[in-house]
């Protein structure tokens, strides 16, 4: 039987090349794979940016973006863009944090729990991010937030203890780390694979925002959400430098633009979602609510070791974005 999304990745590998073989005035076709649900903000402000593009060059450039983990799996997304398997891609940047500690700046424990917090820290990393990006052959082109993360459960918890044994979805170094240092039994899920998770039992707590929790439809599985607000993540939306670089001045304008333009526009899509997002959690049942002062305090000591253990890999590189952002 034919592998569907080999045989897809296979054909955006055969239209990658052609673009980026293609002379700058011919009309070329992008793919810009996502992790995301289509109507997730993510995937919604991807599509948007697509069209901006469109429209800008006539035509000349069409992206089509391939939400839901569709065209590749989230972890494969960056290596694809790299590669030239597709031209654009985008993902939640601190899934690569083995690769770099500063792919994971964002999700260190209470560092920046406020979209205002968030931006300061995203303004602090973005030249040491855009490096280390460049040095892969990617092309940073914007950076959108997530809603603060808290915690999905099954059961009231009111303190850290209450945690162990849990079957815990983990999707990147700190909430793997997390899972360990609080007795519960860590399981790689990524988003597109979270509901199948949740509904075969496969996992019964995780931390994410309130987003992710209405896409995979916690409300059927788990009964509590803590708002922790451990931290913002980010999605980051980059190009191959080399097809960017292939594109005539004009067309690489209007990619800039677009970009500018979804940036702005994912911020303020979060902030808004934010708050209606746990009023759906609510509205199906979900009992949504601040985490006690016992279980805040254990969190903060987790949140402690995390960062020392951050800072440790991230050495003097972090240490710099940390005291940039601190002096904002």
């Amino acid at each position: 039987m034919i592998n569907r999304r080999r045989l897809a990745a296979a054909f955006a590998f055969g239209v990658g090349a052609f673009a980026l073989a293609a002379p700058a005035s011919a009309q070329t076709k992008w793919n810009l794979p996502a992790a995301y649900p289509t109507d997730n903000p993510h995937t919604e402000n991807l599509v948007a940016f697509a069209k901006d593009v469109e429209a800008a060059t006539g035509g000349k450039l069409q992206i089509t973006v391939h939400g839901g983990a569709s065209l590749f799996k989230a972890p494969e997304i960056k290596r694809a863009v790299q590669s030239g398997q597709a031209q654009m891609g985008e993902v939640l940047l601190s899934i690569h944090e083995n690769e770099d500690a500063l792919f994971g700046i964002d999700v260190v424990p209470f560092l920046a729990t406020s979209f205002a917090d968030s931006m300061k820290l995203y303004k602090a990393s973005k030249p040491a991010i855009e490096k280390k990006l460049d040095a892969q052959g990617l092309k940073l082109l914007f950076m959108v937030p997530w809603a603060p993360q808290g915690v999905y459960a099954k059961k009231e918890l009111n303190t850290i203890d209450d945690m162990k044994g849990l079957k815990w979805r983990s999707y990147n170094v700190g909430t793997a780390r997390l899972g360990e240092m609080l007795g519960m039994q860590s399981v790689t899920i990524q988003a597109a694979e979270l509901p199948q998770a949740l509904a075969t039992g496969v996992v019964n707590s995780f931390m994410s925002s309130g987003g992710t929790g209405y896409d995979s439809k916690a409300w059927e599985s788990l009964t509590h959400f803590y708002d922790v607000q451990a931290w913002i993540p980010k999605d980051a939306t980059f190009v191959n430098k080399a097809a960017f670089v292939a594109l005539d001045k004009p067309t690489q304008d209007a990619i800039l633009k677009a970009s500018a333009a979804a940036e702005e526009r994912g911020w303020k899509a979060w902030e808004a979602k934010t708050g209606w997002y746990l009023d759906q959690l609510k509205s199906k049942g979900m009992k949504v609510q601040a985490p006690s002062t016992e279980l805040a305090a254990g969190f903060k000591k987790a949140g402690e070791t995390l960062t020392s253990d951050w800072l440790k890999k991230a050495g003097a590189d972090g240490q710099a974005v940390i005291d940039a952002y601190k002096k904002m």
